[in-house]
């Protein structure tokens, strides 16, 4: 079955399979069944990240698996707490999952959080907003990166939830290029210029959320539906094939072994299909899943609705400015 899978090149020339399992959001007690089966059914990609909570038993997964370590394609994620202490992070992550080195890791979200003794992962201030630092260098963080890098300790480095403007600065600024950018991808959000930036500057863009959300309209939008029933395939297989399609590594969360299985598979889309899924956003249906209060648009055009139209007062507004 894992023959089946594509796989795209990274800039450091490495192979990477085209749909790995997310685990965001897996409850405990379901992610290492869920690893586990994924491995057993043919994945050999797995999305993770220290904020999940749940890298331990990520790590029991993959042991239950009896999966090789080396054929499996292992991605985790820094903190934003840990901005300043990445290789902290890393060994952290390195220790829960049970392994020396990962395949791909990523900066979670291009900003810091201030440890200030109120929670680990998400200090706060006194008004229970984040306590960010935004006088912190995100180049400092990614210099970090590429000392683990150097190390060895990675095989590749990357970001994530980074627009145009935060990419421009990084390879402005870093000696290393990001092999990839990690963000939020369905034909609700395409990101057409950010993804066509990324693949123009040989970045591999990945998916997350490439289903939308569970309560997504999505699944019910009649050109979407009218694709499926025409191929006789789940909207799902449509909206993965769609993405794949386009060079983008999707991946997609389930703990439901049906799920798993049935999200390993991709068709053909034509161009016409391709084109009519490209156009959904535009024509009014332009929607985020996930736009946590960090209080910035991290340089996208629609985190605060179509256009930033409904950003608050005092936004961190990014979008459309260069580096």
């Amino acid at each position: 079955m894992a023959a089946s899978v594509p796989s795209f090149k990274l800039n450091t020339g490495a192979t990477i399979p085209a749909i790995g399992l997310g685990t965001w959001q897996a409850k405990p007690g379901e992610v290492k069944a869920a690893v586990s089966h994924a491995l057993k059914s043919g994945y050999r990609h797995i999305d993770g990240a220290l904020c999940y909570q749940n890298e331990k038993e990520v790590g029991e997964g993959i042991k239950e698996s009896g999966v090789p370590r080396s054929e499996i394609f292992l991605t985790s994620k820094v903190w934003s707490s840990y901005h300043d202490r990445v290789e902290e992070c890393l060994d952290q992550t390195l220790s829960d999952l049970g392994t020396d080195y990962l395949d791909l890791y990523l900066i979670h979200w291009p900003v810091r959080l201030a440890p200030n003794g109120t929670h680990p992962l998400f200090p706060v201030k006194e008004d229970g907003s984040r306590n960010i630092d935004w006088e912190w260098d995100q180049s400092k963080t990614w210099e970090q990166m590429e000392s683990v890098l150097s190390k060895g300790k990675v095989k590749a480095i990357g970001i994530s939830n980074c627009g145009i403007p935060i990419i421009q600065k990084l390879l402005k600024e870093g000696k290393v290029k990001p092999a990839v950018n990690q963000v939020e991808l369905h034909p609700y959000n395409p990101e057409h210029e950010l993804v066509k930036f990324c693949q123009d500057n040989d970045i591999l863009v990945q998916a997350y959320s490439p289903l939308g959300s569970t309560s997504s309209p999505l699944h019910k939008d009649e050109s979407l539906t009218k694709i499926a029933e025409k191929h006789n395939q789940s909207t799902a297989t449509i909206l993965l094939s769609y993405l794949v399609s386009k060079n983008i590594v999707v991946l997609p969360k389930s703990v439901t072994p049906s799920r798993i299985e049935s999200n390993l598979k991709t068709i053909k889309l034509d161009q016409n299909e391709i084109d009519t899924l490209d156009k959904l956003a535009e024509s009014g249906k332009q929607t985020r899943v996930n736009s946590p209060p960090w209080g910035s648009d991290f340089g996208f055009p629609h985190w605060y609705g179509p256009n930033n139209k409904n950003a608050p007062e005092g936004a961190r507004l990014l979008a459309g400015k260069s580096a």
